[in-house]
């Protein structure tokens, strides 16, 4: 269980989370919805050990975290920008994390091979990452981030910077290994479609608060959420 409460931050003057609090259970994803400025990537980067909160708290089944260094934490923060090692190989980005928890070689070798595998990268193991697409290199992202079995996933509009189509199978390939792997996360868009497609639940940031809907109908049955104005619109093209 993710416990934040009343979690409060302020840039230059302006409050960019105003006692925030949230519970989310384990193997859960949550998209969190918002526009830009709104306090979304504060609330992950607090939580990753990357920002630090003026006040409040943030613990994991118990245990505070905002005391703890980022590497402690359990926590994997992935953004639009995948940030590869670009002077390691495709492998060698997969095998960081395990290499650094001084694994032996034999099991990052299988480790590494499974995750390829499963990410579809197989093929890909010994390129540098100047040589993958935007969507492969997400997927080695993604890879690296999930061979440490985080306790949380961080994710801040991973898939903003993809076309269409590659985004569309980003999504897929998420919404696949989060149930494969038990994730818990938090998923930030400003994209409605993409917040219903990724969470289990939702909810939405505005001026630094947060609002938890009970279930993804709730959310789209709230006036405010603009989810029945995005369904009317499409409707109105038999699609």
């Amino acid at each position: 269980m993710i416990v934040l409460d009343n979690l409060h931050k302020v840039y230059d003057g302006e409050t960019v989370l105003n006692g925030l609090s949230l519970e989310v259970p384990e193997q859960l994803t949550l998209s969190i919805l918002g526009k830009s400025g709104s306090g979304k990537s504060t609330l992950l980067k607090i939580m990753a050990g990357l920002e630090s909160a003026d006040s409040g708290s943030f613990s994991v089944h118990g245990e505070d975290m905002l005391s703890l260094v980022p590497q402690k934490r359990g926590v994997v923060y992935l953004s639009q920008e995948p940030l590869l090692f670009p002077h390691l190989s495709v492998f060698e980005n997969l095998a960081y994390g395990l290499k650094i928890r001084k694994q032996d070689k034999a099991a990052i070798q299988k480790d590494v091979e499974v995750m390829a595998d499963k990410l579809g990268l197989s093929e890909h193991l010994m390129k540098g990452p100047h040589q993958l697409s935007g969507g492969q290199k997400q997927r080695v992202s993604f890879g690296r981030a999930l061979i440490i079995n985080p306790n949380i996933l961080l994710l801040d509009e991973p898939f903003g910077s993809l076309d269409t189509q590659t985004r569309a199978e980003m999504q897929s390939l998420f919404n696949s290994i989060r149930k494969e792997f038990s994730i818990t996360a938090l998923f930030v868009t400003h994209d409605l479609k993409e917040a219903l497609l990724m969470g289990d639940r939702v909810a939405m940031m505005q001026d630094g608060n947060l609002q938890v809907f009970s279930s993804v109908e709730a959310f789209i049955n709230d006036p405010g959420s603009g989810a029945a104005d995005e369904i009317k619109f499409w409707k109105q093209f038999n699609l």
